[in-house]
């Protein structure tokens, strides 16, 4: 039988300005996403949506989670294979359409993850393995847009 997971999270909106959302304008989007464990993560809405720049959106988060999903699949993958990395970033970009509604999608992400392995005999696999670790990624497979990879790998010292 397959293992379930359940995640908890808490959404508390810290914007009422004094007159709440007597209008569009008249509230900031600011709020606080809570989980056991980690500190308060300070939210907003994108600034496209008078949300601010100093705090994180949704749309960034969802960014992170598909790289940080991402990466420690591959990580792990390598740990398995015996290919050894030693760095590893991710410059991730992520298209966002609207509809003219009132609404909108994500249309694609790429993942650009840059890798830095050990040894000149591990390069090749340690490509190839995106491709496994996209397969194994929770989150990209729980999307429905398609999430690219782009990875260079570099060895250490060559």
């Amino acid at each position: 039988m397959p293992r379930q997971h359940s995640y908890r999270t808490s959404v508390t909106w810290t914007g009422n300005t004094g007159s709440g959302t007597s209008n569009y304008r008249a509230y900031d989007r600011n709020h606080e996403v809570h989980a056991e464990g980690p500190p308060p993560l300070p939210g907003t809405a994108d600034p496209a949506f008078r949300g601010t720049a100093d705090r994180w959106n949704p749309e960034q988060l969802l960014l992170a989670s598909l790289a940080q999903c991402h990466m420690l699949s591959y990580l792990a993958l390598s740990a398995l294979e015996g290919v050894v990395v030693v760095a590893y970033t991710d410059d991730a970009e992520g298209t966002m359409a609207e509809d003219g509604a009132g609404s909108g999608r994500f249309t694609e992400v790429v993942l650009r993850p840059r890798v830095e392995v050990a040894s000149a005999d591990d390069a090749e696999r340690a490509r190839t393995l995106h491709g496994d670790a996209h397969e194994k990624c929770f989150i990209a497979n729980s999307v429905n847009f398609p999430v690219r990879h782009e990875p260079v790998v570099t060895v250490r010292g060559a």
